[in-house]
């Protein structure tokens, strides 16, 4: 039987000759098949080909972007180093003017009380203490020893102030939390600018803000006995100062936590608060009228 096929006709230019050939439906569909496959097949790599082109073009930017951040890291590693270099010479600055002038640079509240939250000065808080250290004279070393010689009535024997007493030395309920919580002083009623009496003769350890007490005037007495006025709303002494029992040494006031404008009062014995009441239950305030109690302390 014969197979279909196609008849091709060529012609000669010349001679004008004409020439059949004979292509069989088989040979014909397999050829174009061929042809088929090789498009695809060169599709099929061009695309691959384009596709990883692609791909590198990606690796080349986020190469190019992790070099120039790792340039930034260095520079900011650099400038960290600076920081830290230059903070290290400030602080040995701020060691040698405290070790010169017997400033105590920085003052937390013990964990009874400052641990309570992060308060800090207003500005304009800020502003008072910075004119008063910058109008008064600090007192050196060597003069607080000689101060130090002409004490003599160091023990607290009196009250800083006249008031009731709202809240008692010792295990308390909180007033912001409503738990159990230790008072690691006295609070004694005093409405804001009522004067603040230092309870004995001394030395002002410290006079500035300190987290939960607020603006806080720490008296040193020696033996290691200390007083604490916290609250207040103005300083009259300054860090070094030599103070007399009786002498007015800032005002009360309500700064820090607190609820309402008073004065709380501690005595510390090496480091330590301990209960005021041996210090205080024979004596009288500052204007010589007896403490009114309101508390069985």
């Amino acid at each position: 039987m014969n197979q279909p096929y196609f008849v091709v006709v060529l012609a000669h230019s010349v001679h004008g000759r004409l020439r059949r050939l004979h292509v069989s439906h088989t040979i014909l569909y397999t050829v174009l098949s061929l042809a088929l496959i090789g498009c695809f097949t060169t599709f099929g790599f061009l695309a691959s080909y384009a596709r990883m082109a692609w791909k590198v073009s990606n690796y080349n930017t986020l190469r190019d972007e992790v070099s120039s951040l790792q340039q930034r890291y260095q520079n900011l590693q650099k400038s960290n180093e600076q920081t830290k270099e230059q903070m290290a010479t400030l602080q040995m600055l701020a060691t040698e003017v405290t070790t010169a002038y017997g400033i105590k640079e920085r003052l937390e509240g013990p964990a009874t009380i400052a641990s309570e939250s992060r308060l800090v000065p207003t500005y304009q808080q800020s502003l008072e203490q910075f004119d008063l250290l910058r109008t008064t004279r600090l007192y050196s070393n060597s003069r607080r020893r000689i101060n130090r010689m002409w004490q003599t009535n160091i023990m607290p024997s009196m009250w800083p102030t006249s008031g009731r007493l709202l809240s008692s030395f010792g295990a308390r309920r909180d007033p912001f939390t409503g738990g159990s919580a230790f008072h690691s002083g006295v609070d004694i009623s005093a409405s804001t600018g009522t004067p603040i009496r230092v309870a004995a003769d001394g030395i002002v350890k410290s006079a500035e803000w300190s987290g939960a007490y607020g603006k806080l005037i720490i008296v040193d007495h020696g033996q290691g006995i200390e007083t604490y006025y916290a609250h207040m709303s103005a300083f009259d002494v300054i860090p070094g100062q030599d103070v007399r029992r009786g002498q007015v040494i800032g005002r009360s006031g309500g700064t820090g936590r607190v609820t309402s404008p008073h004065l709380h009062y501690e005595v510390r014995q090496g480091g330590a608060p301990v209960n005021p009441y041996k210090y205080l239950v024979r004596s009288l305030v500052g204007d010589g009228t007896p403490v009114q109690k309101d508390l069985p302390f």
